[in-house]
């Protein structure tokens, strides 16, 4: 579901996915929208109401998480089949796995530069990954539970986990040591999201109640309980001035913060050597250098905005669905994407300007980046073809995926029925020798 701030706005349902869809992500620009399913496809949504979409086929079970790298290139997806896949969003194209976990993968995260990638997985561990050895580098473990979600500061510098032991964990990658422990929720953490400035962090929990944290004094500074059941996600705008929830009492709220907002336009600018190689990392961050437990204390501030906070659900808002028509890439052996309607979303990566928002008038002073969208009428006849021609491109790579196998078990038989041979020839001269 796609929701506007605006009141009385409609809400546009997208619809292409078979099963649960468990996890979203805009593109930095804004224009596109990844999500994952238990179908165990990932689906790059463009935010408009033609149903445009490209759907990825790499997991052979349920996808837990996608996420953008800062610059938009490249897709991260995280699986229960225990594997990591990063997809390159220019071409449309499967790159590489990684492996390494032991049991299912609950999330997948870019650090700000793009350089490597944080999972963590229910074998207890948060693993650092190298995105151009594609090695992992550093790796944390637990043995009391695992990570439902982990993620980076803003700095880059150090990441959190939310902790199905109700843990709040703080780690320095640079140091490779824990710096602060949070134990404030009476359930499992299942979300959580940095503030852009990196001073403080939003929590979700199973307990009903999302908390806010002051990174710089080790503390919990709010406690907010307008969920009546679990809560599974937060995130916090761009900017910081807004944050949303949602649970499982079916509700998402949004809530508006109260922080200084000096200096925490864009964090990134005061960062910008981390970005390179060459520079040595910052010795001084905003948390502190010693390892901080916490726990929860009573004189915390409690707020539950029921009575305060106008209620905009409604039996029956005004929605409009969107019905997807997609093209499919598959983690084959060329990871190549199925050609076709695949290009028309690729042009969304080489025009940024194509976002839902622009204007008749824009997309005709560029005939030549863009082109008028065909009509419905006109396109009815086109999309049958292109579904029938894309069913024909799937089937042969399956037909091709099969003769693959078929020679490699026709070449390990030739190789067992030689060596059997030259031992039989053996075993002859043997016996003629002996006669």
């Amino acid at each position: 579901m796609l929701w506007s701030l605006k009141p009385h706005a409609r809400a546009y349902r997208y619809v292409g996915h078979k099963d649960v869809v468990t996890s979203l992500q805009f593109s930095p620009q804004g224009n596109l929208l990844a999500s994952a399913s238990r179908d165990k496809t990932v689906r790059l949504w463009v935010l408009d109401r033609k149903g445009k979409s490209s759907e990825f086929k790499a997991h052979t079970a349920p996808v837990r998480s996608v996420d953008f790298s800062a610059d938009g290139q490249f897709l991260v997806t995280a699986s229960e089949d225990k594997s990591i896949k990063v997809w390159s969003m220019y071409r449309q194209r499967f790159l590489y796995s990684l492996y390494r976990h032991t049991h299912w993968v609950r999330c997948a995260k870019f650090s700000p530069d793009g350089r490597l990638i944080v999972s963590c997985s229910e074998d207890k561990t948060i693993k650092i990954w190298d995105t151009t050895s594609k090695q992992c580098v550093n790796n944390f473990s637990d043995s009391v539970g695992f990570a439902n979600f982990v993620d980076f500061s803003p700095n880059g510098t150090c990441i959190a986990s939310a902790g199905s032991d109700h843990a709040v964990r703080i780690w320095d990658i640079r140091m490779n040591r824990l710096l602060q422990h949070y134990q404030v929720h009476s359930c499992g953490v299942n979300c959580l999201s940095f503030h852009p400035s990196g001073n403080s962090l939003v929590t979700a929990s199973s307990d009903g109640t999302v908390k806010i944290l002051d990174l710089v004094e080790g503390r919990l500074i709010y406690t907010l309980q307008g969920h009546t059941g679990p809560v599974f996600t937060v995130s916090f705008s761009k900017d910081g001035e807004l944050f949303t929830s949602g649970g499982a009492d079916a509700q998402v709220l949004v809530w508006r913060t109260s922080f200084n907002q000096v200096h925490y336009r864009d964090p990134s600018k005061r960062n910008l050597k981390r970005l390179h190689l060459e520079a040595s990392p910052h010795l001084l961050d905003i948390y502190p250098r010693t390892p901080h437990g916490h726990e929860d204390k009573r004189e915390t501030i409690e707020i539950n905005p029921k009575l305060e906070v106008m209620d905009l659900h409604s039996s029956s808002p005004p929605v409009v669905d969107v019905l997807s028509f997609d093209s499919t890439t598959t983690a084959d052996s060329t990871c190549r994407a199925v050609p076709g309607k695949g290009e028309d979303i690729c042009r969304y990566f080489l025009n940024p300007l194509l976002m839902p928002e622009c204007s008749s008038t824009i997309m005709k002073k560029k005939p030549e980046d863009v082109g008028d969208p065909p009509s419905e009428n006109q396109r009815s006849v086109p999309l049958a073809v292109a579904d029938a021609l894309e069913h024909i491109m799937e089937q042969l790579n399956i037909l091709t995926q099969t003769v693959s196998i078929l020679e490699q078990r026709l070449s390990l038989t030739e190789d067992k029925l030689k060596d059997c041979l030259e031992n039989q020839q053996k075993l002859f001269s043997v016996i003629q020798q002996k006669s």
